[in-house]
C-alpha cells in the first residue's frame, strides 16, 4: 500500500467504516511506515480535541415541535376497516399491490446489479489472499530461491504440477512457494520479490489461452492470463508497469502464450 492510499483511508479507519481486508492492509502499512503512523496519531489527537472542546447546542423547543409534526404527517395512512366492502377493498388494495410489486422488483433488481461479477469475486479473493500472505509466517510453506527445490515440494500436494520459474535476472527473485485456496480449489502460490515488494503468483489448471488482463483493487495491482492449460494470477503493490514486465518475462520463459491487452 502506498502512503497516498493510507492517508485517504485513515478517517474511515478511525470511524470503523473499513472492511476487514482494508483494515488489515492499512494496519500492516502503518506498522512499517513511521510517517503514516505519525499522521494517524495527529488525526486521533485532533478528533479527541474536537470531542473535548467542540461546542454543542440543544435544539430549541419550536424546532423540536416542527420536526415531530413533520414526522407525524409522514406516517402511513391507516388501512380501511375489515368491514369494508369487497369493492372498497379492491379499490384500495389493487393499485397498492401493483405499487408494492413494482417496488419489490426494483429492490430485487438493484440488489442483483450490486452483486459482484465472477471476475470481481475472483479478484477480491486474490487480494485477500495476498494480504493474508503478508502477515508474519504466512508467506511461504517452502522458503527457497531454488526453483528445483520449490517445484518438487508441490508434488503430491496438488492434482497438477505447477510451473516454477526463477526470474532473478529480470529483477524478480523467487523466494518460495505455498499452498493456497482460491476460486473454490487448492492452488499453487509462488512468491517473488521485486526490490522491497512482494509479489504473489497464483497458478491452477484452466482450459484454453487468454490474453493478460491488468486491473487494480484496494491499492494492489493484478494481472491475470491463461497459458498452456494454466490460469496465472499475479498480485502485488508494485507499479502496473513493473507487474506487466513480470508477466511478459514469465510468459516468455513459459514459451509463447497470451499477449497482454
Amino acid at each position: 500500500m502506498e502512503c497516498t492510499h493510507s492517508q485517504q483511508w485513515m478517517a474511515a479507519y478511525l470511524d470503523g467504516e473499513l472492511d476487514a481486508s482494508a483494515t488489515l492492509q492499512l494496519e500492516l502499512h502503518l506498522a512499517g511506515c513511521a510517517q503514516c503512523d505519525a499522521a494517524l496519531a495527529q488525526l486521533q489527537a485532533l478528533r479527541a480535541r474536537v470531542a473535548q472542546e467542540g461546542s454543542r447546542y440543544r435544539a430549541p423547543e419550536h424546532l423540536k415541535h416542527r420536526i415531530r409534526s413533520a414526522l407525524r404527517e409522514q406516517q402511513p395512512r391507516p388501512r380501511p376497516p375489515l368491514r369494508a366492502s369487497r369493492a372498497a377493498l379492491w379499490r384500495w388494495f389493487g393499485p397498492g399491490a401493483g405499487a408494492v410489486g413494482t417496488a419489490a422488483f426494483a429492490v430485487t433488481l438493484a440488489l442483483y446489479l450490486q452483486q459482484p461479477s465472477p471476475a470481481e469475486r475472483l479478484e477480491q479473493e486474490l487480494v485477500a489472499s495476498h494480504v493474508r500472505a503478508l502477515m508474519p509466517n504466512h508467506l511461504a510453506d517452502v522458503a527457497s530461491t531454488d526453483m528445483h527445490t520449490v517445484k518438487p515440494w508441490f508434488a503430491g500436494k496438488l492434482d497438477f504440477s505447477p510451473p516454477v520459474i526463477d526470474l532473478a535476472q529480470q529483477g524478480y527473485a523467487l523466494v518460495g512457494g505455498r499452498l493456497d485456496y482460491v476460486a473454490e480449489r487448492p492452488v499453487a502460490a509462488m512468491v517473488y520479490q521485486h526490490r522491497k515488494h512482494i509479489l504473489n503468483l497464483y497458478v491452477w489448471p484452466a482450459a484454453g489461452d487468454a490474453a493478460a488482463r491488468a486491473d487494480s483493487r484496494q491499492g494492489y495491482q493484478l494481472l491475470r492470463w491463461r497459458q498452456q492449460g494454466m490460469q496465472f494470477a499475479a498480485v502485488s503493490d508494485i507499479g502496473a508497469a513493473d507487474l506487466a514486465a513480470f508477466g511478459a518475462a514469465l510468459r516468455g520463459q513459459l514459451g509463447g502464450g497470451a499477449k497482454q491487452h
